[in-house]
């Protein structure tokens, strides 16, 4: 059916589509992928903590003059589980687990980001 050519041509691009998807993939999972989840509250740092070394999912209060915080913290990932604030935006976010997107609750001054890999002593 196919000429031999044809066959040879199809292969060839069959192969340099699964090279690039690999690649694509490799690139992805190896970006700047951090694992200290830095809390500030009113800018200031709150709390630093490396998700990696989380054995037991565990919930951080955070109440100040601005409002209640209630932050999730598992393996590899943080998210804020509760707030009293209006439009609930840091909650409905979800989890986070690596660098690029913040949760910010803008009302109640608090951010929640990820940051390098290790904790400056």
């Amino acid at each position: 059916m196919f000429k031999e050519n044809n066959k040879k041509w199809i292969l060839f691009f069959a192969a340099l589509f699964i090279i690039c998807i690999g690649a694509f993939l490799l690139l992805m999972r190896s970006g700047n992928y951090g694992t200290v989840a830095v809390i500030r509250v009113n800018g200031e740092i709150y709390e630093k903590i490396n998700l990696d070394t989380v054995t037991v999912a565990y919930d951080i209060k955070i109440k100040t003059e601005y409002g209640y915080n209630k932050i999730h913290i598992d393996r590899g990932s943080i998210c804020v589980s509760e707030s009293d604030c209006r439009d609930q935006i840091c909650v409905r976010q979800g989890a986070i687990s690596s660098d690029g997107v913040p949760i910010i609750c803008m009302p109640h001054r608090v951010t929640i980001e990820i940051e390098g890999d290790s904790i400056d002593a």
